[in-house]
């Protein structure tokens, strides 16, 4: 079976942006909530600070769309390079 690669890239930056975006959400209401996770993403998405303000919400969901499409299209690319495809 062969991946569709630009639908599995946008199905990757759907789950991991609205994923990064409700963990964000969730911190900016309990600045506890995940703090630790959002600062490990701090580290990898230049701009970001694990700050809990609308704005840094914003950056890191950007960030993780763009991440997961990215991501997604490697992965589905390798995935259809190395897959057995029946003759």
């Amino acid at each position: 079976m062969k991946l569709e690669t630009k639908a599995f890239a946008f199905a990757s930056a759907i789950l991991w942006g609205g994923c990064i975006f409700v963990v964000a959400l969730a911190n900016l209401f309990c600045n506890t909530y995940c703090h630790q996770f959002l600062e490990i993403l701090s580290s990898f998405y230049p701009g970001y600070h694990a700050s809990p303000t609308v704005a840094q919400v914003v950056i890191v969901t950007l960030y993780a769309i763009c991440d997961g499409l990215i991501g997604g299209a490697i992965f589905a690319w390798l995935y259809n390079r190395f897959v057995k495809h029946p003759a």
